[in-house]
């Protein structure tokens, strides 16, 4: 999703209007880092390496080619650049997550018309054992919905049961969508609608499988996953970002790092609370438990939709922006 001044600037609002700080790195791998290969400004996707420490795949958004790249955390600099062949044109890829077999998953899946097109890809290859630039062949699998078409910016592989669920987006909620227990090629992928979410830009299990984290552009939620569905849920601490779009759990459980679309774009981490470096760990929360379960008929509403203070200082800073603009009109 390319970026929108009203975004930005209520996002650099909030940032003054709330004193927030990127999160404080790690001495080594895993730290917060700024992607500095001047090809990558649409980082849309974010999925940490288990064969090589440290290292994050990323890609862009659109019209960039069928690219995934290897960005070591320590430096920000691109240590592989990976090329799919045996795939379509990619149209709007979205996510990336690594599977327990040790595939990576590429979500082509956005659709900004909202249902333009009556399917979309999932492209899946083997992690590389070796850092450095390769043309590799994927394998693609065509994806519908069970309820029809719609516009999705998050993939997520089950680190367990290594089963595909999107989550779509749309500004008055989305649905979380179970695919197949296995993906095949030859015959449509058929997705089905098994629980209720917020506007959502990216997400991640966490290394157990037990949470699923799911970020927008100004919060994130984490929610108990239990028997492939949605239970307990409560906001997520996360940073504001110039265009939040992406996230991922570290390898080890111990902290999730967030990403951000642009020209040298930000991935910051922040610590997991109990995290020592197990899966077992809880994602850093903002705020009160929620009572609500979200895959489990509850209707949610409330805080996952947000808080009001948030909703409130976003307001403000998209009237500010409003003013500021007819101020220089004026002058």
């Amino acid at each position: 999703m390319r970026s929108y001044l009203t975004v930005s600037g209520a996002a650099a609002l909030l940032l003054l209007f709330t004193g927030a700080a990127p999160a404080v790195a790690d001495a080594g791998a895993d730290r917060s880092f700024t992607i500095e290969d001047s090809r990558i400004t649409e980082s849309s996707g974010l999925a940490a390496s288990r064969a090589h420490p440290g290292i994050y795949w990323t890609h862009n958004d659109s019209d960039d080619g069928p690219y995934v790249y290897a960005v070591d955390s320590r430096t920000g600099k691109t240590v592989a650049t990976i090329t799919m062949k045996g795939v379509g044109e990619p149209r709007d890829v979205e996510a990336i997550s690594l599977g327990p077999d040790g595939n990576l998953y590429v979500g082509d899946i956005g659709d900004n018309l909202n249902g333009s097109w009556d399917h979309v890809w999932i492209y899946r290859f083997p992690e590389p054992k070796e850092l450095k630039d390769a043309t590799v062949r994927a394998t693609q699998f065509d994806v519908k919905y069970a309820d029809g078409p719609r516009n999705a910016e998050a993939l997520m592989v089950h680190p367990v049961t290594g089963r595909v669920y999107i989550a779509s987006k749309n500004e008055d909620g989305g649905g979380l969508y179970e695919g197949p227990a296995k993906l095949t090629t030859g015959a449509t992928n058929v997705f089905r609608r098994v629980g209720e979410v917020p506007w959502v830009t990216d997400g991640a299990f966490s290394p157990d499988g037990k949470e699923l984290v799911l970020r927008s552009y100004f919060s994130a939620r984490g929610y108990v996953f239990e028997n492939g569905r949605l239970g307990a849920d409560d906001a997520v601490r996360a940073p504001i970002q110039r265009q939040a779009e992406s996230v991922t759990y570290t390898a080890d459980g111990s902290a999730l790092m967030f990403g951000s679309e642009g020209e040298q774009s930000d991935v910051e981490r922040v610590d997991v609370d109990g995290g020592n470096g197990g899966g077992g760990t809880s994602p850093s929360r903002g705020g009160d438990s929620s009572a609500s379960s979200a895959g489990a008929g509850s209707d949610g509403t409330g805080d996952v939709k947000g808080t009001t203070l948030t909703g409130v200082l976003v307001l403000a800073g998209i009237g500010f922006l409003v003013f500021m603009g007819r101020r220089r009109k004026g002058n």
